[in-house]
């Protein structure tokens, strides 16, 4: 069994914490059908990056601020085939507070309906599209919920499924647990491991003061 000794876990939301694929594909679909798009095309990159940024890579033609602030109002309105992952509920649980953030590329109120629609715990520290000019695959949204941790990114592991997500916590200097979910393995090489399923994680807090964490990987 091999262990990661950190501080902090940092998660990705959609593909890690809940499956929300066919609501995604459902409503990017609808939107490059109304645009004349190639569907498939967009969703290729759409996975990991904030819905402005999609935009502008897929149909900088558009206005795209006005767009996405129409799509994201249409996702709000629907949660159907949102679920949570296998694992999630245990790994979130047997965390402290103050040792687990959520750095997802969806907005505030996308990400707190979503884990509400299935359940999950809203975290202490949250990172949202909201809250950085660039998202993922810039540094910035890992170097927010690391700060917001008050961790230095050293400390820090996160928790991926998407490329994207995946050069974000490189480029912020975090080591990485890809999980092959959304992609094959090989689409995470860059990640320090690599593991089929969440459920695969367990954690262990070192003391009875909550300092120090190890993840051990099954």
């Amino acid at each position: 069994m091999r262990q990661l000794a950190c501080e902090a876990v940092l998660f990705d939301l959609d593909g890690v914490l809940i499956d929300s694929t066919s609501c995604i594909v459902r409503h990017w679909t609808a939107w490059a059908t109304r645009h004349g798009l190639d569907a498939s095309a967009v969703l290729k990159v759409a996975h990991g990056l904030r819905t402005v940024e999609t935009m502008r890579l897929v149909a900088p033609h558009l206005d795209v601020e006005v767009e996405a602030e129409r799509y994201t109002a249409g996702e709000l309105a629907d949660t159907e085939g949102v679920v949570v992952v296998e694992g999630a509920l245990y790994l979130l649980g047997a965390l402290p507070s103050a040792a687990w953030a959520v750095v997802t590329s969806g907005s505030a109120e996308l990400a707190t309906a979503r884990m509400r629609r299935v359940g999950l715990p809203i975290p202490a520290t949250l990172v949202t599209a909201d809250d950085v000019q660039r998202g993922k695959p810039a540094p910035d949204p890992y170097l927010l919920g690391a700060a917001r941790l008050g961790m230095s990114v050293e400390q820090c592991v996160v928790v991926e499924d998407a490329p994207a997500g995946i050069d974000a916590a490189c480029a912020a200097g975090m080591r990485v647990i890809g999980v092959a979910a959304t992609h094959s393995r090989e689409a995470l090489h860059r990640s320090t491991v690599v593991v089929d399923r969440l459920s695969a994680l367990g954690i262990v807090v070192n003391d009875g003061a909550g300092q120090g964490l190890t993840i051990r990987i099954g």
